[in-house]
């Protein structure tokens, strides 16, 4: 194509899951409440694991920041598909796409990093118990949650630094509610093998490398709990890993489900269908998974909405006394 056809677009159009307008106000209606389910259960996760001392624990500490990208996940793309439906606009501009690629793929590649230091975290449990909080220090803990972050975000730059070198011969609709890379880089006029190449080396080493550890990790957890003699001692260090081995299950299953659906019926509306699992459903039910599998976690929300029943109470003391003692003095 010639290069005298080609402009620089200023926006893009969001086709969303479905053209049905009658379809609209249902997808409204789940969008909404499995979004505030998921910002409100990790918000309480967060709550519960700062505001009681007997979590500040490295599997804690991991935890509250998985609990924190998850919001972040979900707040990348969700907010702006509500504000699509509600005013019935499916424009986004060009800043708008690229700020969402571009927080999208940091947070997702955050999310399979810190899946896998929570593995390493269960490995050094289960493996080296008398070693843990030597090996689980603080500034460890602590410099392993920077390289993640610094990590996702400088691979999270370079894609979006290669998508800014393609260019759009024409107003883009993508068959998603949000800013996919894939799609957007599907429709470009401009040769586009390279940002491929990249994409697909950057997904095996950053997706591979955080399985492979997670995969080499429960190994040697697994042979471990083989090598307890008491069926009560293999309970309890089986039980310090169920939670987190339920919420790999359930993100690894849906994310390779949806690559694998739409690599074999190469729908793209399949695909943006499918995506939800992981983009919105996952990080609702983390906290699920977390607060009723785990009795620190519920000891502590117990604890904090114990607290804060007796912080009202003593507030409601406070404000009642005053109002009783002022008709006395008026009277006067």
């Amino acid at each position: 194509m010639g290069a005298g056809n080609v402009t620089r677009i200023s926006k893009f159009i969001l086709l969303g899951l479905s053209k049905e307008p009658e379809m609209q106000a249902l997808i409204f209606g789940l969008f909404l409440s499995m979004y505030l389910i998921a910002v409100f259960g990790n918000l309480i996760i967060i709550l519960a694991v700062i505001s009681d001392s007997h979590l500040h624990t490295p599997m804690y500490f991991f935890l509250s920041n998985l609990s924190f990208v998850d919001i972040c996940f979900t707040t990348t793309t969700i907010p702006k598909t509500l504000v699509t439906i509600w005013t019935e606009s499916k424009v986004i501009t060009f800043a708008g796409c690229i700020s969402q690629m571009y927080f999208y793929i940091h947070v997702a590649v955050l999310d399979n990093f810190l899946l896998a230091v929570m593995a390493y975290d269960r490995f050094v449990a289960v493996c080296h118990p008398l070693h843990y909080t030597v090996i689980m220090s603080a500034r460890l803990c602590g410099l392993l949650v920077l390289v993640c972050w610094v990590i996702s975000a400088l691979h999270s730059l370079l894609e979006i630094l290669m998508v800014l070198q393609l260019s759009f011969c024409k107003d883009l609709e993508i068959p998603h509610f949000f800013c996919e890379i894939k799609q957007v880089i599907r429709f470009s006029c401009s040769n586009t093998s390279l940002n491929d190449t990249v994409m697909y080396a950057a997904a095996m080493l950053l997706a591979g490398a955080p399985i492979a550890g997670i995969i080499y990790s429960y190994m040697k957890v697994i042979s471990a709990i083989c090598g307890i003699s008491s069926a009560q001692g293999k309970y309890k260090a089986f039980s310090t890993c169920a939670s987190h081995l339920s919420v790999l299950s359930l993100y690894y299953c849906t994310s390779l489900g949806v690559y694998l659906s739409s690599a074999a019926t190469y729908s793209s509306h399949s695909s943006a269908t499918a995506t939800v699992m992981y983009t919105l459903v996952t990080p609702m039910l983390n906290p699920i998974i977390y607060s009723l599998r785990n009795k620190d976690i519920k000891g502590a929300l117990k604890r904090v909405l114990w607290m804060e029943g007796v912080n009202m109470q003593i507030v409601l003391g406070m404000k009642c006394p005053r109002f009783q003692d002022s008709k006395p003095q008026d009277q006067k």
